[in-house]
């Protein structure tokens, strides 16, 4: 088996973009994070586009990883822990179904892990209402624009990032410390 075939990928939408990429690019095992759009139907929306709310898109990160060293599994956890998945199509103050909840499987056993996540945190309690995250299946990526490209990395001190991206990241770095990279 060669290296590109131990790899696997990932497609989720949790709110803005910005947050996600911050997030799991620091995760070990995680080669690649890319901000983009999914499960739309206009087929090379921009990001003007999906803001509008009219292309069925939502924000969504693409993660290329070694499962290896972290599964899709953990990464379900971390997505879990750093956003809300019970507000429908929304995450704080921005609003719209670009901004859902939502898991882009890539095969059966994506799914599969998923659904179980969702009912395990749906049994817990921990929420008091129920976990809204849609499962769809996956069909197409749309890379966004360069610069919202490592938007958080180039932008540390643009407001947004400030106040809702860099709370995220310190949430992940606060609750998986054994995953982040040296």
């Amino acid at each position: 088996m060669n290296e590109s075939e131990a790899r696997e990928v990932a497609t989720l939408g949790g709110g803005c973009f910005w947050c996600l990429e911050a997030v799991f690019e620091q995760l070990q095992g995680v080669e690649r994070v890319e901000s983009g759009y999914s499960g739309g139907h206009a087929p090379k929306p921009s990001y003007e586009q999906v803001c509008g709310g009219n292309t069925g898109h939502a924000e969504v990160v693409q993660i290329t990883f070694d499962p290896d060293v972290l599964s899709f599994a953990e990464l379900l956890d971390v997505f879990f822990v750093i956003h809300d998945p019970t507000t429908l199509n929304r995450q704080g103050a921005d609003v719209g179904t670009q901004y859902r909840s939502a898991i882009f499987y890539h095969s059966p056993e994506q799914k599969g892990l998923a659904e179980e996540k969702i009912a395990a945190l749906n049994a817990s309690g921990g929420y008091r209402v129920p976990v809204v995250t849609q499962l769809i299946a996956f069909e197409a990526f749309h890379r966004a624009e360069d610069y919202h490209q490592g938007y958080f990395r180039n932008n540390p001190y643009h407001g947004y990032c400030q106040a809702v991206v860099a709370p995220k990241v310190a949430k992940c770095r606060s609750h998986f410390t054994d995953k982040l990279k040296a």
